[in-house]
């Protein structure tokens, strides 16, 4: 029996565990978005919270307002967000969320308060034969991402539920481990050299000796000027200025970064990323919310195809992780901007 399938069977007795003593999801609906209440558990911390849900412990702490390094009590509730990284609207698949139906909400009010879900899945999920539903029903609305597909985490989170026995599996050697990811840039075509024309040989004539005048000393050029550092914010900031006058900003999102390794960038400032659906060349605002720092960033090419990039939106080069303020992190929130 593989390893993987022992992982993920223990993953799911424990999230059964977790459901049945948290209870069903209740969504509830604030200005920021929906999101489910959590009950700390014993032992319970902010990253393993954030395993169990899928999402990163720096958005629930946003949510929340609170410091990520900041301890829990036990006991306290504190607000999980629903969002596109860990809450399902297209299919079943996952544990429901319910929505309790409040005094004069029908199917539509409750469609639009759930991000408006079509109301052929509301009747479907809930098997409604028509759009009234009495006021106390728990609706489903969609679905919370199981634990087994999130991404793996450095360590396992803690419940005070007893451990369920895991049968011995045969140990099998370990998969090498993967290259850094660096993407290589093509050096530019270096212009040859203008060849010089041969000079003419000078004709000498010969004359009287005379005499010799002191020579002036030619005076010495000017040095030019040193060129101009580029901004911080980076080369293309001027050419993402031009592109907003033809084309106004239209996308503004919050997504998942990772970094690739690059020797760009860091004299002359050009910083590069990776993302699907962007045409090559375009200049993105790449902004980090931890301390507002911001850099314009040049668009190389797509990252869906390499089995590397899965779980992050972005790939920015380690050139622009640094000016941002990032460390050597595997995963990390940016806001970009295009």
């Amino acid at each position: 029996m593989n390893r993987k399938y022992v992982v993920f069977i223990v993953m799911a007795l424990l999230l059964s565990q977790f459901v049945m003593a948290q209870g069903d999801f209740i969504a509830k609906s604030s200005s920021e978005g929906l999101y489910v209440n959590h009950k700390v558990a014993p032992k319970e911390g902010l990253y393993a919270i954030a395993r169990i849900y899928h999402l990163h412990p720096r958005t629930i702490a946003s949510f929340n307002k609170m410091d990520i390094n900041q301890g829990l009590n036990l006991g306290q509730v504190i607000k999980i967000p629903l969002t596109n990284e860990n809450f399902n609207q297209q299919s079943s698949q996952g544990t429901p969320v319910y929505y309790i139906v409040g005094e004069k909400e029908g199917l539509m009010k409750v469609s639009n308060l759930a991000n408006k879900v079509t109301l052929a899945r509301l009747r479907d999920w809930n098997k409604l034969s028509s759009d009234v539903v009495p006021v106390g029903k728990k609706l489903i609305i969609g679905y919370v991402a199981n634990m087994a597909d999130a991404a793996p985490a450095p360590a396992p989170f803690a419940t005070s539920e007893p451990k369920q026995p895991v049968t011995p599996v045969q140990e099998t050697k370990p998969a090498p481990a993967e290259k850094p990811f660096v993407v290589e840039e093509k050096p530019l075509p270096k212009e040859e050299p203008k060849k010089e024309e041969p000079k003419e040989a000078p004709v000498v004539v010969k004359e009287e000796p005379k005499k010799e005048e002191p020579r002036r000393e030619q005076p010495k050029p000017t040095p030019a000027p040193a060129a101009t550092p580029a901004s911080e914010d980076g080369y293309f900031k001027t050419a993402f200025t031009q592109q907003t006058r033809s084309t106004p900003i239209s996308k503004n999102e919050t997504v998942t970064a990772g970094i690739f390794k690059t020797s760009s960038g860091w004299q002359d400032a050009k910083y590069y990323l990776l993302v699907d659906g962007v045409p090559t060349g375009t200049i993105i605002r790449i902004t980090n919310p931890d301390n507002n720092k911001a850099v314009y960033a040049k668009v190389l090419g797509e990252m869906s195809s390499i089995r590397q990039n899965q779980g992050m939106n972005i790939r920015i080069s380690n050139a622009a992780a640094s000016a941002l303020g990032v460390g050597e992190s595997d995963k990390f929130i940016v806001s970009i901007a295009y």
